[in-house]
């Protein structure tokens, strides 16, 4: 044999172990990798659902002290608490501000607008009729968060004041008088600006 021919077969003998070797290392090197990203993709999926839960049982208790303050006044907008904390959110307003206002105009349902249906709010001078309180609900958030462009140059980038006084300019101390129920729904201890 020549000389090339000999180191070829000489290689084999050592590339093919070699090569042997490496596969079953290289996989099972791979398991260990592979599991951390598990752990990992577990401990992602374990932390966001504690975020949701967090997030769920805040979102919770704001309806129940929204609940448990129309129940105090044995309004008819008791039950609604969840809904006036989603359109909050989704309308990026403070989530007491449509409930007070709600109190303040129609004492949380008992005095709503006799002359259209649905009206907790005073919305529109009591000239707006709703299909239901929850559309009124998701009506008023929509205009007051700025995100109706028939309304959006009246609310659109204002603090909860800004909102109020635009609300009613009418009644005096109607802003600070709002803000009081708010208060009363939830002081969380921060100003209402």
């Amino acid at each position: 044999m020549n000389t090339k021919k000999i180191n070829k077969f000489l290689q084999s003998f050592i590339a093919i172990p070699m090569l042997a070797m490496a596969i079953p290392t290289a996989g099972i090197g791979q398991i260990p990798s592979t599991l951390a990203i598990l752990d990992n993709n577990r401990d992602a999926t374990v932390a966001a659902s504690t975020i949701t839960t967090l997030e769920d049982t805040i979102r919770q208790n704001k309806a129940d002290a929204i609940d448990a303050y129309f129940d105090k006044y044995d309004a008819p907008l008791k039950g609604y608490g969840m809904k006036f904390v989603i359109e909050a959110e989704n309308n990026n307003l403070d989530w007491r501000l449509l409930p007070a206002i709600a109190m303040r105009e129609s004492t949380g349902g008992k005095h709503a607008c006799k002359s259209v249906p649905n009206s907790v709010f005073g919305y529109g001078s009591c000239k707006l009729s709703f299909d239901s309180i929850d559309s009124s609900i998701e009506v008023v958030a929509r205009s007051l968060g700025g995100n109706d462009p028939q309304t959006a140059n009246h609310y659109d980038n204002k603090t909860t004041l800004q909102i109020l006084k635009k609300y009613n300019s009418i009644i005096p101390g109607y802003s600070t008088q709002v803000v009081s129920i708010m208060k009363a729904i939830e002081d969380d201890g921060t100003k209402v600006i």
